[in-house]
């Protein structure tokens, strides 16, 4: 299930999409045009700027902006960003393994762990490849979207 705190990057993000290349949007504008509180918006801002997806301006003028255009932003990159591991066992996880501490059975030989491999890889299938433009419902069918 995804965290309340990625449904919110994403909402923020969907946004900050629509108003590609308007220049900075006020974290109050997000907050209130997708319903977040402000402050979990700012801590969730901060996280998307720091990995190089947003950018930002501090000051009356300020606000946030994609650094990139939105087909270019990976949502596997924020889901991992926002709730880490895709996987929902640490020994099928492609970029957080570990090996399982309470499974009394070799990796190679443990159903559980061949089970959530498949579902690791449905997950992986339907959302890698997947962009920011993809969740723009609106937009998804323009190709030339704010080019």
């Amino acid at each position: 299930m995804l965290s309340a705190k990625a449904q919110y990057a994403i909402h923020a993000l969907t946004y900050l999409g629509e108003q590609y290349q308007a220049g900075y949007i006020p974290i109050n504008q997000i907050a209130e045009k997708r319903k977040i509180p402000a402050k979990f918006l700012e801590a969730i801002l901060l996280e998307l700027r720091k990995a190089g997806i947003l950018g930002s301006k501090a000051g009356k003028n300020g606000g946030y902006y994609l650094l990139r255009h939105p087909r270019e932003i990976e949502m596997v990159q924020v889901l991992r960003l926002m709730d880490g591991p895709i996987a929902l066992l640490p020994c099928v996880s492609k970029k957080f393994y570990e090996p399982c501490r309470l499974c009394p059975y070799p990796e190679n030989e443990c159903n559980i762990r061949r089970i959530f491999l498949e579902v690791r890889d449905a997950t992986l299938q339907v959302i890698e490849g997947k962009s920011l433009l993809d969740l723009m419902q609106k937009y998804a069918d323009m190709d030339d979207f704010m080019i």
